[in-house]
């Protein structure tokens, strides 16, 4: 009887999570609050940024590179497009931070450069949303439409889903920059040559996806290379400098250690040197 009353263990799994791993999630949402905070904060105005659309325009028909209209219409009605649209808002929400989080068990050193990568890539793309402010195609008035509001029941422009996000923050493209090095990482991690190669497709389908839905021009997908290669670079010299920094007293110590050595009487260093005799 006692036995039956006493309560059984719960054999449900437990979220454990270590001091280290609860350092870097919280280094993650505090530098993400502070980049979003600060791309809301420096919103162009949207005649403004309707002039920087369409000078884009201009540069993308003079070298033969404007198929956003043309992209979208022959998608418009398909499968395809439907997958596009949802692929656009899966890789931000779920595929980054699910990234993250299997490079972190699986593999520390990808896992702080995709970390290192992104963290210095939004630290150089916030001046340019301030400088350069962009609209999306779907909010430039060439004809484009916003596929993702009417096709999936996720609004992009409603007034609680623009509070997280600046609309006219178009260039460059992090959707592009950021799936890119996303694929890089996890095709240098899995093992399996079918799944490297779908993951080094990723970031051409997140590109296909932002033009088709009318979010971003294909300048600002080479804007988002670009910011994405500019931030590995940073985040990796920055890394290097943390290192070198952290390794500095110890390499003192040494030093230090090295020349109380070098300075000491000759019979002191004799003494200290077993001879042959003592060894045996």
């Amino acid at each position: 009887m006692l036995a039956a009353s006493l309560p059984r263990p719960s054999s449900a799994p437990t979220l454990s999570l270590s001091p280290r791993a609860r350092k870097q999630i919280g280094l993650f949402f505090l530098a993400y609050l502070v980049y979003s905070a600060a791309r809301w904060v420096m919103t162009g105005d949207l005649a403004t940024a309707r002039d920087h659309a369409e000078w884009i325009v201009g540069v993308e028909e003079d070298l033969g590179v404007a198929v956003e209209a043309s992209l979208q219409t022959a998608l418009t009605g398909t499968g395809v497009l439907w997958l596009l649209n949802h692929l656009y808002l899966a890789a931000q929400l779920l595929v980054l931070p699910g990234a993250l989080i299997y490079l972190y068990r699986r593999s520390r050193p990808l896992y702080a450069r995709l970390r290192n990568t992104i963290l210095a890539t939004w630290l150089v793309s916030v001046p340019v949303y301030a400088l350069f402010p962009v609209a999306p195609p779907r909010l430039a008035d060439i004809g484009l439409v916003d596929t993702i509001t009417s096709q999936t029941g996720f609004s992009m422009d409603s007034k609680l889903t623009t509070s997280f996000y600046n609309e006219l923050a178009a260039v460059p493209s992090l959707h592009v920059g950021f799936a890119v090095a996303v694929g890089i990482a996890l095709a240098a991690a899995v093992r399996h040559p079918l799944a490297k190669a779908l993951w080094l497709l990723w970031g051409p389908a997140i590109g296909l996806a932002v033009v088709a839905t009318g979010n971003h021009f294909v300048f600002d997908i080479a804007a988002g290379l670009l910011a994405s290669a500019v931030g590995y670079v940073v985040g990796t010299l920055a890394a290097r400098a943390a290192r070198s920094a952290s390794s500095a007293p110890r390499r003192r110590a040494m030093a230090r250690q090295t020349a109380t050595e070098s300075t000491a009487p000759v019979s002191v260093r004799t003494a200290l040197v077993p001879t042959k005799n003592s060894a045996s």
